[in-house]
């Protein structure tokens, strides 16, 4: 392991329990939580406690470390965030302490955990791979999208093999054998898969890239691998728009590239910066890579800034009535969705939406990974859109040119699903502000339920302290009693808590 000494947060440690960590895990999008073993196997937590990540039965952040006694000698756990069940205890209620995963992988051993954005994964001693969570571009491997609320074993091209080592990217899952094979699934949109295009894969894909090579390690960042073999030799593929493959240059990899031979190297380490309610002791880094030999690099996604003009009024008494210049601002906001000189379509819900590809790539990382010259997308004129209506995919380009959203809150709530999904942070930022300008009585419940789905937490304490400070008017409203049973129990404890329901 890397000396934790180097971490900010372990500075709040004394040299003495600084001494007794065995194993530790920083995570969190600001590397503020953490979870370590001692030397003893005890379990500790401390930070900020987002999301009640820590496991500690509440949301209170510590800056004293915390041990859990109930966690030793005992199965598979999870606990904080569980929107997409990613806990895996088949429901999907938040934990604020950890809970027993379901069936702990039909009883057996686990000895690895690996977790992604809002789906997570377990290795058995058996070498079995089992995966829960979010599915929404195939990261479980069972074949279709549909999420899946308890542990499932990963078959596929997997059935009869026996995995050695697993670990998750944001959306995408990756497998070693114990013969030295690499597989991959999930999300695929940066090359992170590693097989040589920018498909998705609903099941387990072979890294044919890598044949003829026993890799020893495999360990993924947010859209982003490094494997390193028998032999020290350094491979990385996926995005690279901060230079974290360490090319050379900031061009995006579809297969596997040879980065460094290094006989020395024997374990790699991603730094953590996007993790919230995962299982202990996984990696999952943002825009970074740490080797043992190698120093590492960050930059922050919302840290980032995009040239933009400032829009200016046809008021400004600088220039005349007559006056017909264009700032470039002005000029994108005219342009959108103009047929004349825009060279692409989206096509969603039978409707065209017409974009230049240049504004995208410049607005959007997700769009400067998607048209690359080795992507099908890059040559297609129309492009197909499926998991988001009309209404909010045009109002999500319109944002990309103009930096404005107008959308009422309730098609606000699928904006805030598409800007979570893009990793948008400031479109989730104004989604969130419509949001609560326009809440009122009957989409209340709708939209605290939107909140808590996506992971929203501000916008979840505004939304619930408006039900509680019309809570009568609320509990009338269908939206009220169509909720999923445990949420609605889950409201009413802590609005009980809260004293809402005293005379």
């Amino acid at each position: 392991m890397v000396d934790v000494s180097k971490w900010p947060l372990f500075s709040l440690l004394s040299a003495e329990e600084l001494a007794a960590v065995r194993q530790a895990c920083v995570f969190g999008m600001s590397a503020n939580e953490a979870v370590y073993i001692t030397h003893a196997n005890e379990v500790f937590v401390f930070g900020m406690n987002s999301s009640s990540c820590l496991g500690t039965g509440d949301s209170v952040s510590t800056i004293v470390p915390k041990k859990l006694d109930f966690l030793q000698g005992k199965k598979l756990f999870a606990w904080g965030h569980n929107a997409y069940s990613q806990l895996g205890n088949g429901n999907a209620n938040q934990g604020l302490s950890p809970l027993l995963v379901t069936a702990s992988p039909q009883n057996k051993k686990v000895r690895q955990v690996a977790c992604g954005s809002h789906h997570s994964m377990a290795l058995t001693l058996d070498g079995e791979v089992f995966s829960w969570g979010y599915n929404n571009c195939g990261q479980i491997g069972s074949g279709s999208t549909a999420n899946q609320p308890q542990p499932r074993r990963v078959t596929g091209c997997l059935q009869g093999k026996s995995a050695a080592g697993i670990t998750c990217g944001q959306t995408s899952s990756m497998a070693l054998m114990d013969n030295g094979e690499v597989y991959g699934w999930g999300y695929n949109g940066n090359g992170q898969l590693g097989i040589g295009n920018n498909g998705n894969q609903l099941t387990p894909c072979r890294l044919a890239a890598l044949q003829g090579l026993c890799m020893q390690q495999v360990i993924a960042g947010n859209s982003h691998c490094l494997a390193l073999t028998d032999e020290g030799l350094l491979y990385a593929w996926g995005a690279n728009t901060y230079g974290q493959l360490g090319t050379g240059n900031k061009s995006n990899h579809l297969s596997p590239v040879l980065i460094m031979a290094d006989k020395e190297r024997r374990e790699l380490v991603v730094d953590d910066k996007n993790h919230k309610g995962l299982a202990p002791f996984s990696c999952c880094g943002f825009h970074s890579i740490l080797t043992l030999s190698v120093l590492s690099f960050y930059q922050d996604r919302g840290g980032r800034s995009l040239p933009f003009d400032t829009h200016v009024s046809s008021q400004d008494p600088k220039r005349s009535e007559h006056d017909d210049f264009m700032t470039v601002g002005e000029a994108l906001r005219k342009e959108f969705d103009s047929p004349d000189t825009a060279d692409l379509k989206f096509s969603v819900d039978g409707k065209c939406i017409h974009v230049h590809k240049a504004v995208l790539k410049i607005r959007c990382e997700h769009f400067r990974s998607m048209f690359r010259s080795q992507w099908t997308e890059d040559q297609q004129d129309v492009i197909e859109i499926g998991q988001f209506s009309y209404p909010v995919y045009r109002s999500f380009l319109q944002f990309l040119y103009t930096d404005t959203v107008d959308l009422p809150p309730e098609d606000a709530i699928g904006l805030l699903d598409l800007a979570t999904s893009y990793c948008e942070n400031r479109l989730k930022r104004l989604c969130q502000q419509i949001i609560k300008r326009g809440i009122n009585v009957e989409n209340a419940f709708t939209l605290l339920s939107a909140a808590i789905r996506y992971d929203a937490e501000d916008l979840e304490v505004f939304c619930f302290r408006f039900c509680v400070n019309h809570l009568t008017q609320v509990t009338q409203t269908g939206a009220f009693w169509q909720v999923d049973g445990a949420m609605l129990k889950e409201f009413i404890s802590k609005a009980s808590r809260c004293g809402a329901f005293k005379n």
